[in-house]
C-alpha cells in the first residue's frame, strides 16, 4: 500500500487527522508492504514524528515491511537530526542546529530513562521559558504523570515521544504517544457511561478525577503544566479516541474525529517568546507565579 501526505503535516485537528487518516488505512494489513510518500509534502512538523512512529512500529509488528521515499531534502535532514530515519534503516546526523529533541521509543519499565530524557532534551533547552529549578523540577513530575498515566492506564507496551524548537514561529512542541486503552475507554468503563471522546478527555483533566482503582491516585496529573501553559501563553492538546481537545490561553476546543485513534496523544506547545521567569509561590523572596 502508497500512502501520500498531505502538503503541509502541521499540529493542528488537520494535521492529526491526516495521521489518524493513514493509521486507520494501515490497521489491519499484514505481511504487506507500506510505503510513505512524501513526493506531495514540503513541511511535516518533527515533533509528530512521535505519532508517526506510534503507527509504524505497530505495523512492524504485525508484520509489515515499511519503505519512506520521495522525502525533500529538508525534511530528510530533520528527521535524520532528530534520529527518526535511524529506526528505518537510515543513518543519523549531528543535530548543528539544536533544535531537535529527539525521537525515542521507551518500554514502560524505563521511567527513569524518560525523566532524565525530559531533563536533557527539554527542560535544559535554552529555548524553553526562563524558570526556577525547583519549578523545572515539578515540571518534569508533571510531564513524567503522562508517561506514569500511560502504563497505569493504557496497558501499553511502549511510550513514544519526540519534540522540535521552531525558532522562527518562536514555538516548541513536545509530543507523547502511547497505543494503550484511551481516555475514553477508561472514563466510561469507571463512570458506568458513554461519553464522547471529547467529554471523556474534559472529565480526565479535571484535577482530582481518576479511573484508578486503590488508594493511589491516577488521573492523568496534568494540573501544573496546564496552568504553567496558560500563563506562558502556550497550547496543550489531547487526542484519544475520536476525542480531540486543546486549550490555548483562555481558549478550550473540542472536535471529533472520524477515524479514531488508538491510544492517546499528548502535544505541549511552549511558547518561546516570553520573557517571564517563572517560580512557585512556595520559592522564598521569590514572585509569586504558582
Amino acid at each position: 500500500m502508497r500512502f501520500k501526505f498531505l502538503k503541509n503535516i502541521k499540529s493542528d485537528f488537520t494535521g492529526y487527522n491526516a495521521l489518524l487518516d493513514f493509521h486507520d488505512k494501515t490497521k489491519d494489513l499484514s505481511f504487506d508492504e507500506i510505503i510513505l510518500d512524501f513526493s506531495n509534502t514540503e513541511w511535516f512538523e518533527a515533533n509528530l514524528t512521535a505519532i508517526l512512529g506510534a503507527i509504524l512500529n505497530k505495523a512492524q509488528s504485525n508484520p509489515n515491511n515499511v519503505r519512506i521515499e520521495n522525502l525533500s531534502k529538508e525534511i530528510e535532514s530533520l528527521f535524520s537530526r532528530n534520529h527518526f530515519l535511524s529506526h528505518f534503516g537510515k543513518l543519523q546526523i549531528p543535530d548543528y542546529y539544536e533544535t531537535t529533541i529527539k525521537y525515542r521509543k521507551f518500554k514502560i519499565t524505563e521511567e527513569k530513562l524518560f525523566k532524565d530524557y525530559l531533563d536533557r532534551e527539554l527542560l535544559s533547552k535554552t529555548a524553553m521559558p526562563d524558570m526556577s529549578v525547583l519549578l523545572r523540577k515539578k515540571i518534569n513530575e508533571s510531564i513524567f504523570e503522562i508517561f506514569n498515566n500511560a502504563v497505569i492506564h493504557g496497558h501499553c507496551d511502549n511510550i513514544f515521544s519526540c519534540g522540535q524548537y521552531y525558532p522562527k514561529k518562536k514555538k516548541l512542541d513536545f509530543t507523547i504517544v502511547d497505543l494503550g486503552n484511551t481516555i475514553k475507554y477508561n472514563v466510561n468503563n469507571y463512570l458506568k457511561n458513554n461519553l464522547s471522546g471529547e467529554d471523556a478527555i474534559k472529565w480526565a483533566i479535571v484535577q482530582g478525577h481518576t479511573t484508578k482503582q486503590g488508594p493511589i491516585p491516577g488521573g492523568l496529573g496534568l494540573s501544573l503544566i496546564l496552568e504553567f501553559l496558560k500563563k506562558n501563553g502556550g497550547k496543550i492538546q489531547i487526542i484519544s479516541a475520536d476525542g480531540y481537545w486543546e486549550q490555548k490561553g483562555d481558549e478550550m476546543i473540542g472536535k471529533v474525529f472520524l477515524q479514531p485513534f488508538p491510544g492517546t496523544i499528548v502535544n505541549l506547545g511552549f511558547n518561546i517568546d516570553d520573557g517571564s521567569r517563572y517560580r512557585l509561590s512556595s520559592e522564598i523572596n521569590e514572585k509569586e507565579i504558582f
